[in-house]
C-alpha cells in the first residue's frame, strides 16, 4: 500500500511541476490577440479575395484593427459595410479606390480572322498551347472563357463576339482572370483610370492591322494628343502611364484611326467607349 501511495505522490508532484512549467511558459510566451479583430472579420463579406493585397479578411481585419489599412480600402465591401466597420473601430471610413480587372483587347471575332482551326479542349490555355490558337493576331483573345471559369464572383460574362466582358460591379480584382489568361491580357488598374490601350500586339502600322483592324499601329497620334509624357510607344504599342493618371483626358483618343485607345467610363466594351469625341485637353486651355 506504501508503494502505492508512494507512486501515487511521485506522479503527483510530477505532474504539478509540469503543470507549473506549463503556466510559466504561457504566461512568458502567450501572444494577445485584440478581440475586435474577430468582431471586424466577421463584418467583412469573407470572400478572402486578396485583391486589398492583404492575406485574407482576417489579414485585412488585423490591419485595420491596427490602423494601418481603412476599411473602404476593402475592395469587395460596400459604403454601408465599410462605414459600419468605422462605427466600431472609431475610426475614419476612408475613401474607396476601386480597382478592377480590364482586358488590354479589343480584338473579337469581328476584328480578327481565325487563320487555323483548332479542334480539342474548350480552353484558352489547350489553344494556345496548339500554335498560339489559330487566330491572325498571336496575341489576341482565344474566347474560350478560362476567365469565365476562374472568376469565382461571377464577374465575367463572354460577349458574342468572343471577348470576355467584366462586370464592374461584381469585379473585386482578385486577380484569378491574370492567372488563367495563357495571353496574359488582363490588368488590374484602378476604376478611375478612363485611359485605356485595348491592345497587346508587338506589330507595328500595316502588319498590326493585317492581322486585327483595332490593333494599335504605333501611328503616335495619341502620343502627340496627350499631356506630354502620359502616353509613349514601347514595344510595339501605345502605353498609359498611369503614374501621370491626373492628366489624362479623352482628346488622347479623338485621333485613333483604329480605336486602340479609348476613354471608358463605365463598362469597357460600351458603345460610348470605343471612340471620344474630339475635345480641347485640358493642358492646351491658357
Amino acid at each position: 500500500m506504501n508503494q502505492v501511495l508512494g507512486s501515487v505522490a511521485i506522479m503527483s508532484g510530477v505532474g504539478l511541476i509540469f503543470a507549473v512549467f506549463i503556466a510559466l511558459a504561457y504566461w512568458r510566451l502567450r501572444v494577445y490577440v485584440d478581440p475586435r479583430i474577430e468582431m471586424v472579420a466577421a463584418m467583412l463579406p469573407g470572400a478572402n479575395c486578396g485583391a486589398c493585397g492583404l492575406p485574407g479578411c482576417q489579414g485585412f481585419a488585423e490591419q485595420a484593427v491596427a490602423g494601418k489599412v481603412k476599411p473602404a480600402q476593402c475592395n469587395v465591401i460596400d459604403e454601408g459595410g465599410a462605414a459600419e466597420i468605422a462605427r466600431y473601430l472609431g475610426v475614419d471610413a476612408g475613401a474607396a479606390n476601386r480597382t478592377v480587372a480590364r482586358l488590354l483587347c479589343a480584338g473579337g471575332t469581328d476584328k480578327v480572322a481565325q487563320v487555323a482551326e483548332y479542334r480539342g479542349l474548350e480552353s484558352c490555355a489547350a489553344a494556345a498551347a496548339v500554335a498560339g490558337g489559330g487566330r491572325a493576331c498571336t496575341w489576341a483573345c482565344l474566347g474560350y472563357a478560362d476567365c469565365k471559369v476562374a472568376c469565382t464572383f461571377d464577374a465575367i460574362t463572354m460577349r458574342a463576339d468572343g471577348l470576355p466582358q467584366v462586370d464592374v460591379a461584381l469585379c473585386t480584382a482578385c486577380g484569378d482572370c491574370i492567372d488563367a489568361c495563357p495571353k496574359g491580357l488582363f490588368q488590374i488598374l484602378p476604376l478611375d483610370q478612363h485611359l485605356l490601350v485595348q491592345c497587346r500586339s508587338l506589330l507595328e502600322g500595316d502588319a498590326a492591322l493585317a492581322t486585327c483592324t483595332v490593333a494599335c499601329t504605333t501611328c503616335g497620334k495619341c502620343v502627340l494628343d496627350a499631356a506630354p509624357g502620359l502616353v509613349s510607344i514601347a514595344g510595339g504599342v501605345a502605353v498609359v502611364d498611369y503614374a501621370r493618371n491626373a492628366l489624362a483626358h479623352p482628346s488622347a483618343t479623338a485621333r485613333c484611326p483604329t480605336g486602340a485607345i479609348v476613354w471608358i467610363d463605365g463598362p469597357q466594351f460600351a458603345a460610348a467607349a470605343r471612340r471620344a469625341e474630339p475635345a480641347m485637353a485640358l493642358w492646351e486651355v491658357a
